[in-house]
């Protein structure tokens, strides 16, 4: 019954020895395969930025370039550590990763639908999507300027200076307006005249601040400026002016190109003696009510006796 225990120990400690004498040999080995990793790592960030440098600022399509880096530089890390595992004598181990990776992406799938929609859906975009990098666009209610795709976000910068990552599933599945892409956008703005004024003299002093506007585009079949009378409100007649403009700029082109616009226009008429009045305000009296006194008076410059000049 003695020899037993003695006989298990035996078995241990030969176990043991047998486990130390095949570590000792596989250091190398393993030191190996981490050597592999590094000089791969090291490899794969220097190939990705050689695209960058190289290729990255001379690409038509800014976004699929940057896609692309990030694609590559993961694709060589994970040759990079299934060949470590392999010079280590660790291919089994390897297969093994394999085939539980293989698992538990099924698995994950389940549990992060949103992630693995975001990220199949940044695939997608990558190699098909309506917009580009620095083109301003609105998805859904928000609205600014591309500045990254990554594999589960769209990056936005909004007017307002915030940085908005849409998630790729809703830029594949919602609505994308984009005011950049061919580069031209149509401005629009009303200007009331008053009732009694000539409408097709304002119309053409119109026309003529917008045809002499260099930063307007003129000559387009397509793209056409005009003004045209939209609306006999109360106290005005409503025309509308549409006119074209570049969008390189879109801030510019949208914002203050249109401002400076409508100032010209505004001084343009005030000086050829159109009237600009407001809105009309209507006062009611009834018969619970007294009567609001009002008095209107004169200039006073209009009071001073003629000059006898």
């Amino acid at each position: 019954m003695n020899n037993i225990p003695l006989s298990i120990s035996g078995e241990i400690q030969e176990s043991l020895k047998n486990y130390y004498d095949y570590f000792i040999n596989i250091i190398p080995r393993i030191a190996l395969g981490i050597f592999i990793i590094i000089v791969g790592i090291l490899i794969a960030q220097l190939i990705t930025n050689f695209y960058r440098n190289k290729f990255l600022k001379q690409a038509n399509d800014a976004l699929m370039a940057r896609f692309l880096a990030q694609a590559i530089k993961t694709i060589l890390i994970i040759i990079t550590i299934m060949l470590a595992l392999e010079a280590a004598g660790l291919s089994n181990i390897a297969t093994g990763v394999l085939t539980a990776a293989g698992g538990a992406a099924i698995v994950l799938g389940f549990a992060f639908q949103d992630i693995g929609k975001n990220f199949l859906a940044g695939i997608i975009l990558a190699f098909n999507r309506p917009f580009n990098v620095n083109d301003t666009i609105m998805i859904g209610d928000i609205f600014g300027k591309v500045k990254a795709l990554n594999f589960r976000y769209t990056h936005l910068k909004t007017s307002d200076g915030r940085d908005i990552y849409i998630p790729n599933s809703d830029v594949l599945t919602k609505p994308v307006e984009n005011y950049t892409a061919d580069g031209l956008y149509r401005n629009e703005f009303i200007v009331g005249i008053g009732y009694e004024d000539d409408i097709e003299a304002a119309k053409k002093l119109i026309l003529e601040i917008i045809n002499a506007n260099e930063d307007i585009v003129h000559g387009e079949p397509d793209h056409e400026n005009f003004v045209v009378e939209t609306e006999l409100a109360a106290s005005t007649v409503n025309l509308k002016v549409f006119f074209w403009v570049n969008t390189l700029d879109y801030r510019v082109a949208s914002r203050i190109l249109r401002g400076l616009v409508i100032k010209k226009v505004k001084e343009a008429l005030s000086d050829a003696g159109f009237n600009l009045p407001a809105d009309i305000t209507e006062l009611k009296l009834y018969g619970n009510e007294e009567d609001i006194p009002l008095r209107v008076r004169k200039d006073p410059r209009d009071m001073l006796p003629p000059s006898k000049d």
